[in-house]
């Protein structure tokens, strides 16, 4: 059923008429409409049906009208609760709510198909009986001009000037001072060739609010009045409100968290060169281009980086006069702020170089930049970093745009181009170009790294080019830090390292040549360079040599690894307490293992092994066996390079040291004896000493204890310094353990944990404390055990080594069982157990050395 108030009362059920005939039934009729929904009393219904006689009727006069009501619209229409009755219907059967819903829409035609004429204009034509009727008619019209000129505006934005001339004509005669009817005659005629009418229509609105108001016409008015009076050739095609962007990316692929974030008050999209900074915000923009009805301005900074002219190119597309532009920028600036307050836009800012660029084109609307710097000097915006795309982006990203389907050759392309969207799309293009191109082909073309950037092109687009941007504007200094960054494999770098080569490392963040992205377990921050950009810094002339870096990284290794095997305080650089050492070098492995590499591709060969060789007990001691099993396979050639005996024995008992951590005790014992060999050979009496220890420990778990014992005994006899004696001590105290001899195994434990506490080599430390505790509990010395227990285990806390701690907890969980306390032994076995399925998990090695 439809309720029609805009006009005469009428009512529709549907094609029936079921508009009461009866004065008093309408009267009553129109009351519950006017308050549709709203509960009313027979009180309330008696004032507003008699008025003027203040209500002064009985109540069953009233509920007999309210039944004369149901009988024809239906009994459920009006409904009855606690003695008040309510029209009960829908927003949408009244007529005036539809109207209003249709012109907040932009449904302007629909919405004033349903004017019929004033408000009621058959109930109170005068709109006297009731203040809700004048009220509404006010509200109705004014809604309805709106509609009127916003239909109107929509015609003129779609040419159509001369179909709504006569309309607009009517409008102006009945509506003489509502400005906005008089701007659209105005353009009308204007655009019909009829520009001396147009300015006489101005002027004859000018004179009357002269005369009669002493006002001027609307700023907006005037504005249009100077164009047209100058003849500004933009008023003559009418392309509605300027959308500048660029055409949307067709294949953009991912990015879902970062599009909803795009589009704010003041956002500055940033990141590395290539990563699809300004595709991001384009199709964010695209995407929210509904909520910005008055447009969304757009300038490339970088093809037009001179403020003043986009501020002119701005001030045009919104309608300013090129007459009426400033000459100052100063000027232009303020006219800009003037003409984007109050409308709804959007600006967007590609490619900005820096803060100097962008201040000047800020508005009230909201505004998107995009950059490689992350432009801190504009307060209150919100940064949002874009970074590479992850592998299943990246492969669909390359689909796309390849119009190739996913599979193992378009895998192996995505992971050259390292993620970055320009050089997907790139490589994407290529195909699409080349129909009879396999991924496989191109995939053949980038396998040389020394090429792969030559491959990376398609006509005029080329990942170097983007890459040459940022680094043609750099200072030498910087230019010379990132030479040397691309002498480097390592995916990042700490800040140390740029230092080394110019320092430069903000200046190429800014560039978008570098990231900053994390602070290290050590506290310093890390730089990560795409493997890309590596590729174009090696490509550029004079990058600086390895060697300042392999002397300072040597430094420092030597001085963080010095409290993990002596206790001697005397050093260069670093650490006074052993976490701080063990921190420094966890954040820098992946460099430092990867630097080994590095090292001895240039040729720096004794920097290359010596590396390898210091990096040795801390790769033991945390399990990084495969990192561990890398540098060593640099540094044997390189070490054999060098001609050097005792160098290539140093590395073979390395590699004889993770044999044996690898329980590869037949391969290890052979690589002992090589490099014993070698240390006879190069005179080395110290180093055969402590390789002859280690062959013990090979005899030992060959199942030839005596041979170890001897090997060992023979070793203690001759040991020249407490170091020598504490390791030796150790093994042989194992050995005598694993012989059933747990009175000598005690004797020789109990030195070496004094011995290795008083060199500060708490690993070793906490080791012999181990083997002490399970000695001592063979021997039924369960106090003694459980000292040397809780002692181990609080050493290993203070190391944070995860699978030191949970032997420790093993230990003690043993000690508890001897006493009896079984139920603390299982809950420090299962703290053992869940340390170990952590360590598993994180795809640690448990294989302790």
């Amino acid at each position: 059923m439809e309720f029609r108030i805009m006009g005469p009362l009428e009512v529709r059920h549907g094609g029936e008429d079921r508009t009461p005939t009866a004065p008093k039934h309408r009267d009553l009729l129109t009351m519950f409409v006017l308050n549709a929904r709203r509960p009313l009393s027979v009180g309330r219904l008696r004032e507003l049906l008699w008025p003027r006689e203040g209500g002064d009727r009985s109540d069953s006069l009233v509920r007999g009208y309210i039944g004369h009501l149901r009988q024809l619209l239906g009994k459920d229409v009006i409904t009855t609760v606690s003695g008040t009755y309510t029209l009960a219907v829908e927003e949408e059967q009244l007529d005036v709510n539809r109207f209003r819903s249709l012109v907040e829409q932009g449904g302007y035609d629909e919405a004033l198909t349903l004017w019929r004429g004033p408000a009621l204009e058959d109930v109170d034509p005068d709109g006297s009986r009731w203040l809700e009727t004048g009220r509404l008619r006010a509200e109705l019209e004014e809604l309805r001009l709106l509609a009127i000129e916003r239909r109107n505006q929509r015609a003129l934005d779609a040419g159509r000037h001369r179909d709504i001339l006569a309309e607009l004509r009517g409008l102006v005669a009945r509506h003489p001072l509502w400005q906005r009817f008089r701007g659209q005659y105005m353009l009308a005629l204007y655009r019909s060739g009829r520009r001396v009418d147009a300015l006489a229509a101005y002027a004859a609105l000018r004179e009357e609010l002269d005369g009669g108001h002493a006002i001027e016409p609307d700023p907006d008015l005037q504005l249009l009045y100077h164009r047209m009076l100058h003849d500004d050739v933009s008023l003559h095609v009418s392309a509605g409100p300027p959308v500048l962007l660029p055409r949307d990316v067709a294949d953009f692929t991912g990015r879902g968290e970062l599009l909803e974030e795009v589009v704010g008050d003041q956002v500055v999209v940033h990141g590395q060169a290539g990563t699809g900074k300004s595709a991001l915000a384009v199709h964010a923009a695209w995407q929210q281009r509904a909520s910005f009805p008055d447009g969304i301005l757009y300038a490339d900074l970088r093809e037009n980086g001179d403020p003043a002219a986009v501020l002119e190119d701005f001030l045009r597309w919104l309608g300013c006069p090129a007459q009426a532009v400033p000459d100052s920028r100063e000027g232009r600036e303020r006219l800009l702020r003037a003409y984007a307050a109050g409308r709804r836009l959007l600006v967007l800012l590609d490619n900005a170089a820096d803060e100097e660029q962008v201040r000047p084109l800020l508005t009230s609307s909201p505004t998107v930049i995009t950059s490689r710097s992350a432009l801190a000097g504009l307060p209150g915006a919100r940064r949002l970093p874009v970074g590479v795309l992850g592998p299943e982006e990246s492969l669909e990203l390359l689909s796309r745009s390849s119009g190739r389907e996913p599979g193992e050759a378009l895998v192996r392309l995505a992971r050259f181009c390292g993620g970055l969207p320009i050089a997907l799309r790139v490589a994407g293009s290529r195909l699409a170009a080349r129909p009879a191109w396999t991924a496989d082909y191109l995939v053949g073309l980038l396998e040389n790294e020394h090429r792969r950037l030559d491959g990376l092109h398609a006509g005029d687009q080329t990942v170097r080019s983007a890459f040459a941007i940022g680094y043609d504007g750099l200072p030498e200094a910087a230019g010379r830090t990132l030479r040397g960054l691309g002498a480097l494999s390592a995916p990042d770098v700490g800040d140390w390292v740029t230092e080394v080569f110019g320092g430069q490392a903000e200046a190429l963040v800014e560039a978008g040549l570098l990231e900053a992205y994390t602070v290290d377990v050590a506290g310093q921050v890390r730089y990560r360079t795409h493997e890309l950009v590596r590729l174009f810094a090696r490509e550029q002339p004079d990058p600086p040599g390895l060697s300042a870096l392999a002397t300072l990284v040597l430094a420092r290794v030597r001085v963080s690894r010095f409290p993990l095997v002596s206790g001697d305080p005397a050093a260069a650089f670093a650490t006074r307490e052993i976490k701080e050492s063990v921190q420094w070098l966890a954040a820098e492995r992946g460099f430092l293992v990867a630097l080994t590499g590095d090292l001895w591709r240039a040729g720096l060969d004794a920097d290359c092994w010596r590396l390898a060789h210091l990096l040795t007990p801390f790769l033991e001691r945390h399990r990084h066996l495969d990192d561990w099993r890398t540098v060593l396979a640099h540094a044997l050639p390189a070490a054999q390079a060098t001609g050097e005996p005792r160098a290539e024995a140093l590395i073979l008992r390395d590699e004889g040291d993770l044999l044996l951590a690898e329980h590869r005790w037949q391969e290890a014992h052979e690589r002992l004896r090589l490099a014993l060999g070698l240390f006879h050979r190069a005179g080395s009496v110290r180093d055969a000493h402590h390789t002859r220890r280690r062959l013990g420990r090979a005899h030992l778990e060959l199942g030839r204890p005596q041979d170890a014992e001897r090997l060992l005994t023979t070793c203690l006899e001759a040991a020249t310094g407490e170091r020598e004696r504490a390791d030796t001590l150790l093994v042989l105290g194992e050995v005598l353990r694993r012989a059933g001899r747990p009175e000598e195994a005690a004797v020789h434990l109990s030195a070496a944990a004094e011995h290795l506490a008083a060199l500060g080599d708490r690993h070793r430390h906490t080791d012999a404390l181990l083997a002490l505790s399970s000695v001592r509990l063979a021997r039924h010395d369960v106090p003694s055990a459980r000292d040397a227990a809780e002692q181990a285990r609080s050493i290993a806390l203070r190391l944070g080594d995860r699978l030191l701690d949970a032997a420790a907890l093993t230990a003690l969980a043993e000690v508890n069982t001897a006493e009896g306390a079984t139920g603390r032994a299982a809950e420090l076995t299962a703290q053992a157990r869940d340390i170990l399925k952590e360590l598993v998990q994180t795809g640690a090695p448990l294989v302790h050395p």
